[in-house]
């Protein structure tokens, strides 16, 4: 197949097509891990984007299918450098481009993707859409332009990849209300590990339903799209100060920081890779932290103190309320794939629990 990713500032990059055909649009995004692309595609915080995968050589070692963080890919579209159609590991079930195939998303291999990261750093992640089309047919791109009307931060992704009733995950002693925004299954296995029953919730869920659970504490999962839209979601945060321990991951930071008086905004290029270094300003340590956001918190809420910092950039990555009951940060401490640095943060819930 034959390819083309066509940017809303006009910029036009041809390569080889893989996956499905197809058309599609995203907000064009990078991350800058060396490995873990069958967790990124079924990470559910990736809804409505298309990933460019920065480092050179992907699907060596095919797809297992034991590494997804959700059923499905989210991605609109997937871009990288060199695509292998060989692989080689002891649990791969099938090829990157079979999964790409079946999940109906298509995929550009063969382009410059060290230019086009440059390029973003630059001018700021924007709209984009990728074709991927036989070889004999044309591709219009000025038709393609004139349809890119793609306005990420306009759209619910949060009410698409929630769960639409309650799960039950794991068997343990303690009662955790996770709230879905787009979790990942990997927190949700930090959570069942530290003897936990998981009540996985739908975004919509009300305090009432939450408290008839009668959970010992809450979690906030991380998710697509921009907090800011969320209100219903603001509403709930504050219904439920002071009713458990709360804690707040990725989405669920920045959610915590607008329901109480604070705000976000969007960052040039986002944070998304696996050697992010933040601070936590209470230990006085460093972690080497799994990211993957557009938004960063700006004005702190009242009542509310910074916990962690950004080392590269400064940004907010964590708040504490000053009852330390509620908690948060920015990054993934499950991080999978990733750093192991920060799981210590589900220790520290289970400990406030």
């Amino acid at each position: 197949m034959k390819a083309a990713l066509i940017l809303k500032d006009g910029t036009v990059l041809y390569g080889t097509g893989f996956g499905a055909i197809g058309e599609r649009s995203g907000e064009l995004v990078f991350n800058t891990s060396m490995m873990g692309y069958e967790e990124m595609l079924t990470d559910p915080s990736y809804a409505g984007q298309i990933l460019i995968l920065t480092y050179p050589l992907i699907g060596n070692y095919g797809i297992n299918g034991k590494d997804r963080e959700s059923p499905k890919i989210h991605q609109s579209g997937l871009v990288v450098r060199q695509l292998s159609q060989e692989y080689q590991h002891r649990e791969a079930q099938e090829s990157l481009d079979e999964f790409l195939k079946e999940q109906k998303i298509p995929g550009i291999s063969g382009i410059d993707t060290r230019f086009l990261v440059r390029h973003i750093r630059e001018k700021g992640v924007m709209p984009a859409t990728i074709i991927t089309t036989p070889e004999e047919d044309k591709i219009n791109v000025k038709k393609a332009l004139e349809k890119l009307n793609f306005d990420y931060s306009s759209i619910d992704f949060v009410a698409q990849v929630s769960t639409k009733k309650t799960q039950t995950h794991g068997k343990g002693k303690r009662k955790i209300a996770l709230i879905d925004f787009g979790v990942k299954h990997g927190i949700i296995d930090q959570l069942a590990k530290r003897d936990s029953k998981v009540y996985l919730m739908p975004h919509s869920s009300s305090a009432q339903e939450i408290k008839e659970l009668e959970p010992d504490g809450i979690v906030l999962s991380n998710g697509p799209g921009d907090p800011a839209i969320l209100t219903g979601v603001h509403k709930l945060i504050r219904e439920l100060e002071g009713y458990r321990p709360m804690f707040g991951i990725c989405l669920g930071n920045q959610l915590i920081a607008h329901a109480f008086g604070g705000d976000t905004y969007k960052l040039k290029f986002g944070h998304r890779g696996a050697n992010h270094a933040v601070q936590d300003i209470e230990l006085d340590k460093i972690a080497i932290t799994t990211q993957n956001h557009g938004f960063a918190v700006g004005k702190v809420p009242k009542g509310f103190e910074v916990s962690h910092t950004n080392l590269n950039d400064k940004t907010i990555e964590g708040l504490c309320n000053k009852n330390k009951d509620i908690f948060c940060v920015q990054y993934h401490p499950e991080a999978q794939s990733g750093p192991h640095d920060s799981r210590y943060l589900f220790d520290k819930f289970m400990k406030m629990i």
